[in-house]
């Protein structure tokens, strides 16, 4: 059998587990699962990890650890994000974890996650001497790093996420037009700090990567089930984004789940998201964003093993 590894990347919404073998040269995915458990709900308000959350992340571990191991692969590295970072309880979350599953989650501060996801963006997407940014919206934080090689020549993360947001200003179902003009308010004025980067690129690719994102992709082309091959490397201009803002702040949660190519469990944050990602691309100076089904795990893979 080939050379099998796995990597878990546990978000403030969302774990994912990637199991990949080395064929030559290339390491390819033998299987990719992602349940959203979202360990960060509440963490914004009170500082800590909600013990049902908790719960139902680890029983998602236990089983990710066991497929892993099933298909020979040890597990490589197992990340923790944006809620691990921010909670005050974190040990609790870690010691479940390792009992449960006989994991113990790094956490890696934001510009860590940065890296990571871009080194996962560039081997798809990065060609040498030419700029690249990438943007991930997460549950908690968004990261936006930039460059033209195989490193990234400056990175950040934020304070800002489709969870976060959406747990500060969200109220009403479907949300008011007061609510939608806080939401878009809070996310223009978070990442204001992209378009003053010192350095960063003018002009060339930038690539959305994470769940609200590849939700987005999905949702534009109506998909029946989620399809990795055609929301990989699609791409969502700026007007589809803002149609998509547009059409998801009319429905209610009820009514968004039932859109094709709609994650149910990501209803309630998806607006959010999807104002992140408008106000992240407009402040980056970008009219159009190519769509990446990796990030963190990917990331970690290829900076572990090769």
């Amino acid at each position: 059998m080939a050379e099998r590894f796995a990597t878990i990347d546990v978000g403030t919404n969302t774990v994912l587990l990637l199991v990949a073998e080395r064929r030559g040269a290339a390491l390819v995915p033998v299987l990719e699962r992602a349940e959203i458990t979202r360990l960060g709900r509440g963490v914004d308000a009170t500082g800590r990890l909600d013990p049902a959350a908790i719960r139902e992340t680890v029983a998602v571990l236990r089983e990710y650890a066991r497929s892993a191991r099933e298909l020979g692969a040890p597990v490589v590295a197992c990340v923790a994000t944006s809620a691990a970072r921010d909670a005050s309880n974190g040990a609790e979350f870690f010691e479940a974890a390792r009992d449960a599953a006989e994991l113990v989650p790094e956490v890696i501060p934001g510009d860590e996650e940065a890296r990571l996801v871009w080194a996962s963006a560039w081997r798809d997407f990065g060609r040498p001497g030419e700029p690249l940014a990438v943007l991930d919206v997460g549950g908690g934080s968004t990261e936006l790093s930039f460059g033209d090689g195989s490193a990234p020549r400056g990175r950040a993360s934020l304070q800002v996420g489709a969870v976060r947001l959406t747990e500060r200003h969200v109220r009403g179902d479907p949300p008011s037009a007061a609510e939608l003009d806080a939401l878009r308010a809070a996310a223009r004025e978070a990442v204001r700090p992209f378009a003053a980067m010192e350095g960063r690129a003018e002009g060339g690719r930038l690539v959305g990567v994470a769940g609200t994102v590849t939700t987005l992709a999905a949702v534009a082309q109506a998909l029946p089930a989620y399809d990795a091959e055609r929301v990989h490397g699609s791409w969502l201009s700026l007007a589809e984004i803002e149609r998509l803002v547009a059409t998801l702040a009319a429905l209610t949660v009820r009514e968004r789940a039932a859109l094709p190519g709609m994650e149910p469990k990501r209803a309630d944050v998806i607006l959010a998201g999807a104002v992140i990602v408008a106000e992240a691309t407009r402040a980056t100076g970008h009219s159009r964003l190519t769509v990446s089904d990796r990030g963190v795990r990917w990331g970690l893979l290829y900076d572990r093993v090769g």
